[in-house]
């Protein structure tokens, strides 16, 4: 049997880590992207996958990954990751540098990864089977909540970005996912989100019952993408039992409630 290829960006931490190291234990063969070559270096010494240091915000990076996944064995499947947020304002007072930036790295980023690497997934595609384009967004691309406009408008962007793909390849053998996340306890989202200040971003967990974890999304995305080759799992929304919305969070313990 054909040993799969992905390609996963925002791979130096987080859920494109822990998705790198699922995909391997699942047989596949991984290309690691992301800008930090120092943490690439370690995920490749604790799983063994292979890696390549890119911006997905620069074109010619994105040009020369494509240029190393074709020359290396090609490409079943694009897990596009990299994302972020910057910042956690209102519409009037939070700074457009930071909407810019969210904008470039979770729509335009994904949206030039998707380009150059296609024809290449077109070319892996052998007879009975299909490749796989899966975007990492968040429940923050469905419901908006106060002061997270700007990362509400990027996920919302990268999200119809899907689906109008999904639309527009649809008569050929390739799958468009979309996996939703919710509240995932990573080690750096909400530390970049508040530029580095440790506090606020802890505040973001505390007391609460068990938030997803970055392997949790990565066992989704490898179910996702083991699936059956008919299968598309069009949209995949992933939230822990205590966050109901974006603005539902529930901290402390969880109870029954008393019989009325």
């Amino acid at each position: 049997m054909t040993v799969k290829r992905a390609v996963v960006t925002g791979a130096s931490s987080g859920i494109g880590w822990a998705t790198a190291v699922r995909l391997v234990e699942d047989g596949w063969d991984v290309v690691g992207v992301a800008r930090r070559a120092d943490r690439l270096e370690n995920l490749a010494r604790e799983c063994g996958a292979q890696v390549f240091t890119a911006d997905v915000t620069r074109q010619d990076d994105v040009d020369a990954l494509a240029d190393y996944v074709a020359a290396t064995g090609g490409a079943d499947a694009v897990v596009c990751n990299a994302g972020g947020a910057l910042g956690l304002a209102s519409v009037e007072d939070s700074d457009p540098a930071d909407w810019q930036r969210m904008y470039d790295v979770n729509v335009l980023g994904t949206k030039r990864v998707v380009s150059s690497l296609l024809p290449i997934l077109r070319d892996s595609i052998e007879p009975g089977g299909a490749a796989s384009i899966l975007g990492v967004t968040s429940i923050a691309g469905q419901t908006a909540y106060e002061n997270g406009a700007g990362y509400n408008a990027a996920k919302f962007a990268q999200r119809a970005l899907l689906q109008a793909l999904r639309l527009e390849l649809a008569g050929e053998p390739i799958r468009v996912i979309d996996v939703a996340p919710g509240l995932v306890h990573t080690e750096e989202f909400s530390l970049v989100r508040f530029g580095g200040d440790r506090e606020r971003a802890d505040a973001v967990y505390a007391d609460v019952p068990d938030p997803l974890s970055a392997e949790d999304i990565a066992a989704t995305i490898a179910y996702a993408l083991g699936a059956p080759a008919h299968v598309n799992m069009d949209q995949i929304t992933v939230k822990p039992v205590a966050q109901a919305a974006p603005h539902k969070l529930i901290r402390g313990e969880l109870k029954v409630r008393n019989e009325r």
